[in-house]
C-alpha cells in the first residue's frame, strides 16, 4: 500500500478559503466599525458645539443682565449723590433727625418665638401704622414729598425710599410703605455698611410716581448716603425701570439663538454629507479589498497547483527510488541467504561424499554425524527465520504484536553480512498491547533505520559498534527506540537525520498515523495502541 501523498491543493483550498473569509469578514466589520465611530464622533462634536453655543448664549445673557445691573447701579449711585446734594442737607437730614424720636423696638416681632408661631403680628402691624402716622406728622416730612417728585418727574425712576440707620423707612414715594422696618433686609444691611447692593426684579404690579404699572422689570438698589468723616448717614432705595432695555437684550439673545440654531443646522447637514462620503468611500474600500483578496487567492492557487504538481512528481520519484531500494535489498538479502544456506549444504554434501568412500569400520569418523546434525539445524533455523520474516510482510493494516515483529526483523538481518560485526541488543518490554499498522511498512521502516545506523557507526572500527532496539509503552502509544554506540570509547553513533531512509521512514509512519522523531542520538517510533474489544 503506497503512502498517502500530501494534498497541498486540497489543504490550501480549504484553509485559505476559511482564512480569506475570516480576513474579509474582519475587514468588513472593522470598516463598518470605523463608519459608526466616525458617525459617533460627529454626533459628539455636534452635541458639544450645540452645548457650547447654548452655554455661550447663557453666559452672554447673564453677562448682559449683570452689566445692566452694574450700569444702573452706577447710575443710582450718581442719582443718590444728586439727591444728597439737592435735598439731603435741606430736607432729608432734618427728617432723619426728627424720625429718631419715633421708637420702633416695640413694633419689631419677637425673634425668640417658636417656629410657625408669630405672636403679636396684628399688634406689630398696628404699631407700624402708628409709626407711619407719627413720621408723616413730622414737620420735615410735609416739605420733602413735593421736591422729590418734582426732581424725579420724567425719569425712569419709579420709586425712591429713604432709611435711617435703624432700618426705618422715613420716606417713600409710595406713602403706604413709610414706617416699615427693613433692618433684616440684606440689601439695606450692605448699604448701611457702606456698600451699594443691586438686583434685577420683576413686578407684576408696581406703584410708581405716575401710578400703578404692570409687568415691569426693575433695578432695585440700596445706596449708602455718606456724611463725610462720620460715615454713613442714611440709605437710599431706588427702583428704575429697565423693561425696554431688558426687552432689547432678550431680542438680541433671540437673534443670537436663531443664528446659533442656523449654524447647528448647517453643521448637521455638513456632518450628514461627510458621513455619506465616508460610507461611500468605505464601500469602495471594501470592494477593492475583496477584489484584491480574490486576485491574491487566485494567484496563490495557481502557484499552489504548480507546487502540488512538483510535490506529486517528487513523491513519485521517491516511491520509485524506494521500490528500487527494496528490490536491491531483496536481491542482496537473497544472495546473502543463498550464501548462508549454501555453506551448510556444501558441508553436508562434502560429508556425505566422504562417508561414501568409507570401507572399513576404522575409517568411521564419529564427528561427521554430529556435524551433519549441526548443519541441518542451522538450515532449519534459517528456514524458520525466513518464514517468520515472510509472514510479517503483509501490506494491509492489522493489529500487530510489535515485539514479535521486531524480533523477526532483527533475526532476519542476521543474514546480512554487514551485521555480522554489529550485534543488535533487543530490549523488549513484555505485555505490550497490539498496534494498528501495516506490517510490511513497519518492517521496511525498521530495516531501513537499522541499516542507516549500521552505516553511521563506521567510525567505531571493525566489530566496534552495537545497535540497541527497545520497545516500551507510554500512555496510549507503543514506542520503538533505535540507537547505536561504540564499545571501545562508549560514544554514540550519530542519528541518521539526513539519510534518505529517514525521510522514507517518516513518510511510512505518517501514512499509518504514527510518528517518528530524533531523540538525542536515537530515533523513536510511536504507534497508537488498539483499543481492547468490549
Amino acid at each position: 500500500m503506497a503512502p498517502t501523498r500530501f494534498q497541498l491543493t486540497r489543504y490550501f483550498t480549504l484553509t485559505s478559503l476559511v482564512a480569506f473569509a475570516v480576513l474579509g469578514g474582519s475587514l468588513f466589520f472593522l470598516q463598518r466599525g470605523e463608519e459608526k465611530y466616525f458617525a459617533a464622533v460627529q454626533r459628539d462634536q455636534t452635541d458639544f458645539i450645540a452645548k457650547a453655543q447654548a452655554q455661550l448664549l447663557q453666559e452672554q445673557r447673564d453677562a448682559a443682565r449683570a452689566n445692566l445691573v452694574s450700569v444702573h447701579e452706577a447710575g443710582h449711585v450718581t442719582l443718590t449723590r444728586v439727591f444728597a446734594n439737592a435735598l439731603w442737607a435741606s430736607h432729608l437730614a432734618p427728617l432723619v433727625a426728627q424720625a429718631q424720636s419715633v421708637p420702633i423696638d416695640a413694633c419689631r416681632l419677637r425673634q425668640d418665638a417658636p417656629v410657625g408661631v408669630i405672636p403679636g403680628l396684628a399688634e406689630a402691624k398696628a404699631c407700624t401704622e402708628k409709626v407711619r402716622g407719627r413720621i408723616m406728622a413730622l414737620p420735615a416730612f410735609g416739605a420733602i414729598d413735593a421736591p422729590v417728585r418734582a426732581l424725579m418727574r420724567g425719569t425712569n425712576v419709579f420709586k425712591i425710599k429713604v432709611y435711617d440707620l435703624r432700618g426705618l423707612t422715613v420716606y417713600s414715594s409710595e406713602l403706604a410703605q413709610v414706617g416699615e422696618d427693613k433692618a433684616d433686609n440684606r440689601g439695606w444691611q450692605a448699604a448701611a455698611e457702606g456698600k451699594a447692593a443691586s438686583e434685577l426684579v420683576h413686578r407684576n404690579q408696581f406703584s410708581a410716581f405716575e401710578g400703578v404699572v404692570h409687568d415691569r422689570d426693575l433695578i432695585q438698589s440700596y445706596i449708602p448716603v455718606s456724611a463725610g468723616p462720620e460715615g454713613v448717614a442714611g440709605v437710599f432705595e431706588i427702583y428704575s425701570d429697565v423693561t425696554p432695555l431688558l426687552h432689547q437684550l432678550e431680542q438680541a439673545s433671540t437673534r443670537a439663538a436663531s443664528v446659533s440654531a442656523g449654524n447647528q443646522q448647517r453643521l448637521r447637514e455638513g456632518s450628514a454629507r461627510s458621513q455619506a462620503a465616508v460610507e461611500s468611500a468605505s464601500g469602495r474600500f471594501i470592494l477593492t479589498i475583496i477584489a484584491l483578496l480574490v486576485l491574491t487567492y487566485l494567484a496563490l492557487l495557481f502557484f499552489v497547483r504548480r507546487g502540488q504538481g512538483l510535490i506529486d512528481r517528487e513523491a513519485r520519484v521517491r516511491e520509485q527510488a524506494a521500490l528500487r531500494e527494496q528490490e536491491w535489498h531483496r536481491d542482496k538479502m537473497a544472495a546473502n541467504i543463498s550464501h548462508e544456506v549454501g555453506n551448510p549444504l556444501a558441508i553436508i554434501s562434502g560429508l556425505a561424499e566422504e562417508i561414501g568412500h568409507w570401507r572399513d569400520p576404522q575409517d568411521i569418523n564419529p564427528e561427521f554425524p554430529r556435524m551433519i546434525v549441526e548443519q541441518t539445524g542451522r538450515i532449519a533455523n534459517m528456514t524458520r527465520r525466513i518464514d517468520d520474516f515472510a509472514s510479517a510482510g503483509r501490506d494491509t493494516p492489522e493489529a500487530l504484536d510489535i515485539n514479535q515483529l521486531v524480533q523477526s526483523v532483527c533475526d532476519f538481518l542476521f543474514f546480512d553480512r554487514r551485521f555480522h560485526g554489529t550485534p543488535i541488543d533487543l530490549r523488549l518490554q513484555p505485555g505490550l498491547p497490539a498496534c494498528h499498522a501495516i506490517p510490511d511498512h513497519v518492517t521496511e521502516v525498521l530495516m531501513g533505520l537499522l541499516q542507516a545506523y549500521e552505516q553511521g557507526c563506521e567510525g567505531c572500527g571493525v566489530s566496534g559498534a552495537r545497535l540497541a532496539v527497545e520497545t516500551g509503552l507510554e500512555r496510549d502509544e507503543v514506542t520503538i527506540r533505535i540507537s547505536g554506540s561504540c564499545e571501545h570509547d562508549s560514544s554514540n553513533c550519530p542519528c541518521p537525520v539526513g539519510d534518505p531512509r529517514m525521510d522514507s521512514a517518516r513518510r511510512r509512519m505518517e501514512g499509518m498515523g504514527g510518528r517518528i522523531a530524533p531523540v538525542g542520538s536515537a530515533v523513536e517510533l510511536r504507534l497508537s495502541c488498539v483499543a481492547p474489544a468490549a
